[in-house]
Protein backbone atom coordinates (compact mmCIF):
# COMPACT_ATOMS: atom_id res chain seq x y z
CA UNK A 1 0.00 0.00 0.00
CA UNK A 2 1.27 3.46 -0.91
CA UNK A 3 2.06 5.28 2.35
CA UNK A 4 1.01 8.58 0.77
CA UNK A 5 -2.50 7.36 -0.08
CA UNK A 6 -4.98 8.06 2.72
CA UNK A 7 -7.07 4.96 3.53
CA UNK A 8 -10.10 7.24 4.02
CA UNK A 9 -10.19 9.85 1.28
CA UNK A 10 -10.18 13.54 2.16
CA UNK A 11 -13.72 14.75 2.76
CA UNK A 12 -15.14 11.29 3.41
CA UNK A 13 -16.54 10.03 6.70
CA UNK A 14 -16.63 6.52 8.13
CA UNK A 15 -20.29 6.06 7.14
CA UNK A 16 -21.75 7.49 3.93
CA UNK A 17 -25.36 6.88 2.82
CA UNK A 18 -25.64 5.39 -0.67
CA UNK A 19 -29.15 5.92 -2.02
CA UNK A 20 -30.72 4.02 -4.89
CA UNK A 21 -33.21 6.27 -6.67
CA UNK A 22 -35.70 5.78 -9.46
CA UNK A 23 -34.53 8.53 -11.84
CA UNK A 24 -31.30 9.48 -10.13
CA UNK A 25 -30.82 12.59 -12.27
CA UNK A 26 -34.11 14.03 -10.96
CA UNK A 27 -33.13 13.03 -7.42
CA UNK A 28 -29.86 14.96 -7.74
CA UNK A 29 -31.77 18.10 -8.78
CA UNK A 30 -34.25 17.62 -5.90
CA UNK A 31 -31.44 17.31 -3.32
CA UNK A 32 -29.82 20.46 -4.69
CA UNK A 33 -33.06 22.45 -4.32
CA UNK A 34 -34.26 20.86 -1.09
CA UNK A 35 -31.05 20.52 0.93
CA UNK A 36 -28.55 22.76 -0.84
CA UNK A 37 -26.57 19.74 -2.03
CA UNK A 38 -23.53 20.30 -4.20
CA UNK A 39 -22.89 17.83 -7.01
CA UNK A 40 -19.34 16.51 -6.77
CA UNK A 41 -19.48 14.02 -9.65
CA UNK A 42 -21.67 11.65 -11.66
CA UNK A 43 -20.85 8.66 -13.84
CA UNK A 44 -23.50 8.00 -16.48
CA UNK A 45 -23.87 4.55 -17.99
CA UNK A 46 -24.14 4.04 -21.79
CA UNK A 47 -27.94 3.82 -21.46
CA UNK A 48 -28.08 7.20 -19.68
CA UNK A 49 -28.72 5.84 -16.20
CA UNK A 50 -26.40 7.03 -13.45
CA UNK A 51 -24.10 4.28 -12.20
CA UNK A 52 -22.67 6.44 -9.42
CA UNK A 53 -22.95 10.04 -8.27
CA UNK A 54 -21.61 11.93 -5.28
CA UNK A 55 -23.21 14.94 -3.65
CA UNK A 56 -22.18 16.90 -0.60
CA UNK A 57 -24.70 18.23 1.91
CA UNK A 58 -22.92 20.46 4.40
CA UNK A 59 -19.77 18.59 5.41
CA UNK A 60 -21.16 15.15 4.49
CA UNK A 61 -20.94 13.09 1.31
CA UNK A 62 -23.95 11.33 -0.17
CA UNK A 63 -23.70 8.65 -2.86
CA UNK A 64 -26.53 7.97 -5.32
CA UNK A 65 -27.25 5.62 -8.20
CA UNK A 66 -30.16 4.72 -10.43
CA UNK A 67 -31.89 1.47 -9.68
CA UNK A 68 -30.66 -1.61 -11.55
CA UNK A 69 -33.24 -4.36 -10.83
CA UNK A 70 -31.30 -6.96 -12.82
CA UNK A 71 -28.51 -6.59 -10.24
CA UNK A 72 -30.78 -6.52 -7.17
CA UNK A 73 -30.57 -2.73 -6.82
CA UNK A 74 -34.08 -1.34 -6.13
CA UNK A 75 -35.30 2.06 -5.02
CA UNK A 76 -37.73 2.57 -2.11
CA UNK A 77 -40.46 3.31 -4.69
CA UNK A 78 -39.99 -0.15 -6.22
CA UNK A 79 -39.85 -1.74 -2.78
CA UNK A 80 -42.93 0.20 -1.56
CA UNK A 81 -40.97 1.98 1.20
CA UNK A 82 -37.77 1.96 3.21
CA UNK A 83 -37.07 1.33 6.89
CA UNK A 84 -34.20 3.86 6.81
CA UNK A 85 -34.34 7.51 7.88
CA UNK A 86 -31.49 9.82 6.88
CA UNK A 87 -30.88 12.56 9.45
CA UNK A 88 -29.71 16.09 8.70
CA UNK A 89 -28.31 18.28 11.48
CA UNK A 90 -28.42 21.82 10.17
CA UNK A 91 -28.08 25.32 11.61
CA UNK A 92 -31.25 26.53 9.82
CA UNK A 93 -33.87 23.77 9.94
CA UNK A 94 -36.84 26.04 9.14
CA UNK A 95 -35.18 27.24 5.92
CA UNK A 96 -34.15 23.73 4.82
CA UNK A 97 -37.62 22.41 5.77
CA UNK A 98 -39.35 25.03 3.61
CA UNK A 99 -36.94 24.43 0.70
CA UNK A 100 -37.59 20.67 0.85
CA UNK A 101 -41.37 21.13 0.90
CA UNK A 102 -41.20 23.62 -1.99
CA UNK A 103 -39.07 21.12 -3.96
CA UNK A 104 -41.72 18.39 -3.55
CA UNK A 105 -41.11 16.64 -0.21
CA UNK A 106 -44.15 15.56 1.80
CA UNK A 107 -44.46 16.02 5.54
CA UNK A 108 -44.36 12.87 7.64
CA UNK A 109 -43.95 14.60 11.04
CA UNK A 110 -44.43 18.36 11.38
CA UNK A 111 -41.45 20.47 12.35
CA UNK A 112 -41.67 21.36 16.07
CA UNK A 113 -39.58 22.12 19.15
CA UNK A 114 -38.94 18.76 20.87
CA UNK A 115 -38.36 17.85 24.49
CA UNK A 116 -34.86 16.54 23.74
CA UNK A 117 -33.71 20.02 22.72
CA UNK A 118 -34.03 19.98 18.93
CA UNK A 119 -36.36 21.67 16.49
CA UNK A 120 -37.15 18.49 14.53
CA UNK A 121 -39.37 17.09 11.78
CA UNK A 122 -39.55 14.33 9.16
CA UNK A 123 -40.19 14.46 5.42
CA UNK A 124 -40.42 11.92 2.60
CA UNK A 125 -38.68 12.90 -0.62
CA UNK A 126 -40.31 12.19 -4.00
CA UNK A 127 -37.98 9.20 -4.46
CA UNK A 128 -39.19 7.29 -1.39
CA UNK A 129 -36.42 8.21 1.06
CA UNK A 130 -37.32 9.47 4.54
CA UNK A 131 -35.39 12.42 5.97
CA UNK A 132 -35.38 13.78 9.48
CA UNK A 133 -33.86 17.14 10.12
CA UNK A 134 -33.07 19.19 13.17
CA UNK A 135 -31.43 22.25 14.62
CA UNK A 136 -30.30 21.92 18.22
CA UNK A 137 -31.99 24.76 20.13
CA UNK A 138 -31.32 23.94 23.80
CA UNK A 139 -29.27 21.58 25.91
CA UNK A 140 -31.28 19.05 27.93
CA UNK A 141 -29.81 17.01 30.76
CA UNK A 142 -30.42 13.24 30.88
CA UNK A 143 -32.60 13.78 33.97
CA UNK A 144 -34.74 16.39 32.17
CA UNK A 145 -35.12 14.10 29.18
CA UNK A 146 -36.15 11.18 31.40
CA UNK A 147 -38.76 13.35 33.14
CA UNK A 148 -40.14 14.54 29.80
CA UNK A 149 -40.38 10.96 28.55
CA UNK A 150 -42.16 9.87 31.74
CA UNK A 151 -44.63 12.72 31.31
CA UNK A 152 -45.36 11.35 27.82
CA UNK A 153 -45.94 7.88 29.28
CA UNK A 154 -42.76 6.47 27.75
CA UNK A 155 -40.65 4.34 30.06
CA UNK A 156 -37.01 4.92 29.14
CA UNK A 157 -35.63 2.52 31.74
Amino acid sequence: MNSEVKPVEEGMHTVTPHLVCANCAEAIEFYKKAFGAIEVMRSPMPDGKIGHAQLRIGDSPLFLADEFPDYGSHSPLSLKGSPVTIHLSVPNVDEIWNNAKAAGATVRMELADMFWGDRYGQLDDPFGHRWSMATHIRDVSPAEMEEAMKAMGTDCA
